[in-house]
């Protein structure tokens, strides 16, 4: 890894904010009531947890808090800022694994939510976390300045919504032919929204929490989308040369659904250098913070050699 930040090193910091975004979600997950809560129902918050708790890399928490650290901005921040980007991820994939959506049955090598409990309450411990990402963005710990929580959360709907997330997940459905004829799949956009927007934001997030410049805030925007496309194309490759057993789902879904990938549209080897022209752009993107942007070089270069 040619880069300021050794693998060890880097190592080290991703799972440091793994554990402490594990911690913070166990306390925000609790079933201690908060003003204005009724109460917390066992069973969705046993969903809850068990769909957001004990696993995963904390991939875009981790993008928040590096990419505010090159701000100064305080851990603390930053991370609350991480859990309600990872609500927001856990729901999107408790959604994504329902029957009518991929239908899939292990995520992270265990039964998906749906299997676990049932239909009904995967959806509504999905709905649950979507809006509890927006009651933790909003929180005044966040930062003091009441803009920028506005900021925050407008960035954060915007990834998650229409033109991110869910706009690109239906994208997705239409090219697979779950509407009727399969539609043309522009698979670079299509993954810009789907994938992308929730990684994008993790990048651009702390440039909103460090009230960066708006040539800071463009760097990092342009960073997350190289970012973004090499972790899609990553994802991409797994499924067709990965392990089963190391990504803790079935290989071949998407081939098995009939999607247009980057593989398939530019073959191994292309995507590999294509990979490699997304790294170069992300360095790039990060030039002008110098050894302060090493960590982000570091996490494209991780995305990009990913086995699970």
């Amino acid at each position: 890894m040619a880069i300021g930040t050794s693998s060890i090193d880097f190592a080290k910091r991703l799972d440091a904010t793994a554990d402490d975004t594990e911690a913070l979600l166990t306390r925000l997950l609790s079933d201690d009531l908060l003003p204005d809560e009724t109460a917390r129902p066992p069973r969705l918050m046993a969903a809850m947890r068990y769909s957001s708790l004990g696993g995963g890399k904390r991939l875009r928490p981790f993008l928040v808090v590096e990419s505010a650290a090159v701000f100064g901005v305080t851990r603390e921040a930053a991370l609350l800022v991480g859990a309600a980007l990872e609500c927001i991820h856990c729901y999107s994939l408790i959604h994504d694994d329902l029957p009518a959506m991929d239908n899939s049955d292990l995520r992270r090598g265990r039964p998906t939510l749906h299997k676990a409990y049932d239909d009904a309450t995967a959806i509504l411990a999905g709905d649950a976390l979507l809006t509890l990402a927006f009651d933790i963005i909003t929180r005044d710990e966040i930062h003091r300045d009441p803009m920028v929580r506005l900021l925050l959360t407008r960035a954060l709907a915007r990834a998650s919504g229409i033109g991110g997330m869910a706009g690109g997940q239906i994208l997705d459905l239409a090219g697979e032919g779950r509407f009727g004829d399969r539609e043309p799949v522009d698979v670079a956009r299509l993954q810009q929204m789907k994938t992308g927007a929730l990684l994008r934001f993790g990048c651009v997030a702390g440039a909103i929490l460090g009230q960066s410049s708006p040539e800071q805030y463009k760097a990092l925007e342009n960073y997350g989308r190289a970012l973004g496309e090499a972790f899609q194309i990553a994802d991409d490759l797994l499924d067709v040369e990965g392990d089963a057993e190391a990504l803790g789902k079935p290989a071949g879904a998407d081939a098995a659904l009939g999607k247009t990938t980057f593989v398939t549209q530019l073959g191994i080897d292309g995507a590999k250098q294509r990979i490699a022209d997304l790294l170069a752009r992300a360095d790039q993107a990060l030039s002008m913070f110098g050894a302060k942007g090493d960590v982000l070089r570091a996490a494209a270069h991780f995305v990009a050699a990913r086995k699970n």
